[in-house]
């Protein structure tokens, strides 16, 4: 990964965040200055973070992560569906690829 540019004032990051910090804790499979895309460890399925705490990133971040996101689901899970609702972090946006018909990554079909 390149050095990251300067973040704008208006993205920051925090301290005591799960998703600012970026541990890798399970498989990643993509990242970049705008996004990381891991499996999420509670639904095992791609998960897309936002590198900045907030939950509005601005469009253009969107449609870049969504793209990513995209790319690494079709690989994983075949065909998928993009849940953004952030229930357990509810304030640092993320959205995960769901599978077809299912919500965890063991319900695809292997």
């Amino acid at each position: 990964m390149s050095t990251p540019a300067p973040s704008p004032p208006e993205f920051t990051r925090v301290k005591d965040c799960d998703l600012c910090r970026a541990l890798k804790l399970t498989p990643w499979f993509f990242e970049d200055d705008i996004c990381w895309i891991a499996e999420c460890e509670i639904c095992e399925t791609p998960m897309v973070v936002w590198r900045f705490h907030g939950t509005t990133p601005p469009a253009e971040h969107v449609a870049h992560m969504r793209r990513h996101l995209g790319e690494v689901a079709t690989a994983q899970l075949g065909e998928f569906w993009v849940d953004d609702h952030m229930r357990n972090i509810p304030d640092h946006y993320h959205a995960h690829a769901r599978p077809k018909d299912g919500f965890f990554g063991r319900d695809r079909k292997r």
